[in-house]
């Protein structure tokens, strides 16, 4: 079994293109950016301010109807990175769905994620995928202090760019360079 990395929702900022929830695996100094669109960015902010509203969104409704037939939600996993593309899945218990043989339903991340926050259940994130996709915690901080040369600052853009596009790949290769340039390693 491949390892996963219990995670939580460290940022969700809004970029050039979009939004992006900055998912952050526990005991590490990095994040997985995964965008999302303006009305699911909404659902996960409403849950973890606690808002309600008078009647159920769309995320509101499955876990009603989830409850209604005593099935519950025990965790979400973002498992596979195919094609710039994340993948999660629910995986849900009760009735005739134990532990040992869960219902698995596959999802978008940001659905998966809408629907962890209001149940409170732990996310986690492939291990595989935060060492194709994470980006170190400073970049989102002090990018411009942690470069102070025109060469680091405008790696620091690219990799913004490659980030805002999903080029995770890209983005992977310019994070290691800016790493590789910071620990004094030019060759």
């Amino acid at each position: 079994m491949r390892e996963m990395l219990v995670s939580d929702i460290w940022s969700i900022v809004k970029v050039r293109h979009g939004n992006a929830i900055l998912l952050k695996p526990r005991g590490i100094d990095a994040a997985v950016p995964i965008f999302i669109g303006t009305l699911e960015m909404q659902s996960i902010l409403f849950a973890i301010e606690g808002k309600a509203l008078s009647r159920p969104m769309t995320h509101d409704l499955f876990l009603n109807m989830l409850n209604h037939v005593n099935l519950s939600v025990k965790r979400v996993e973002i498992y596979e990175l195919k094609d710039d593309t994340f993948h999660a899945r629910l995986i849900i218990t009760g009735g005739e769905y134990t532990n040992e043989n869960p219902l698995i339903l596959d999802s978008r991340p940001s659905d998966a994620l809408a629907i962890a926050v209001r149940k409170k259940c732990p996310f986690f994130i492939y291990a595989s995928i935060v060492e194709q996709t994470a980006i170190p915690l400073d970049f989102f901080l002090e990018p411009a202090e942690k470069s102070p040369n025109n060469r680091n600052k405008s790696l620091f853009e690219q990799l913004e760019q490659a980030v805002a596009e999903e080029e995770y790949e890209q983005a992977a290769e310019i994070r290691d360079l800016i790493k590789k340039l910071e620990s004094g390693d030019d060759d």
